[in-house]
Formats: C-alpha cells, sequence, structure tokens
C-alpha cells in the first residue's frame, strides 16, 4: 500500500504563501483521486483540495481562488500551493489517496503574524 510523506509547511505571516509537497512511496499515476486535508486545532479533518487522476479538481469553499493543487504523477508527488493565507488555514495538513485511512504524519502549517 503506498504511503505519503507530506513536507513544506511552516510560520508564516497572514498573506503569506507556502507551498505542500506530498511524496508518495511508490507510483501515483494509477491513483483516481488525491487530497490534501487539514486538521485543525478542535475541528474535524477537512478535505482542503483534491485531484482526479484526469485532471479534475476540487475545493473547500474556503480556500477557492488561494490554494492550487497539482500532481506530477513522475515524481509520485502531489502539491498544495497556497497563497494569501490566513489565521484560519493553521492546521496539520495532510495528503491521501481515496479509500485509504493510512495517514501519514503530516505536516505543520501556523499563520501568525
Amino acid at each position: 500500500q503506498v504511503q505519503f510523506v507530506e513536507s513544506g509547511g511552516g510560520l508564516v505571516q497572514p498573506g503569506g504563501s507556502l507551498r505542500l509537497s506530498c511524496v508518495g512511496s511508490e507510483s501515483i499515476a494509477s491513483i483516481y483521486f488525491m487530497g490534501w486535508y487539514r486538521r485543525a486545532p478542535g475541528k474535524q479533518l477537512e478535505l482542503v483540495a483534491g485531484m482526479e487522476r484526469r485532471g479534475a479538481t476540487k475545493y473547500a469553499e474556503s480556500v477557492k481562488g488561494r490554494f492550487t493543487i497539482s500532481r506530477d504523477n513522475a515524481k509520485n508527488t502531489v502539491y498544495l500551493q497556497m497563497n494569501n493565507l490566513k489565521s484560519e488555514d493553521t492546521a496539520v495538513y495532510y495528503c491521501n489517496r481515496d479509500g485509504s485511512s493510512t495517514w501519514g504524519q503530516g505536516t505543520q502549517v501556523t499563520i501568525s503574524s
């Protein structure tokens, strides 16, 4: 079963940007759906952005126009470009594939001045 390692998180000021990376332990080319999720303190896990194998994307309303998901199958990597970050984006971010209940360590994103 493919496993994922997330990276790229950090502490940034409101309005800043980050790019998260998610590298799979094996090829992701055949995976139908890859998603970025986040868990904010005291809140449930939510889907932030997702991308189908053929390129269709979906975003949470709260991040539309600010976040962009992309995938590079040749590098077994999924990215999440996050712009105009807000304090409410503070969370641990995870990536995962459709149908998997195994989660990686995630990467912490903290937005604070």
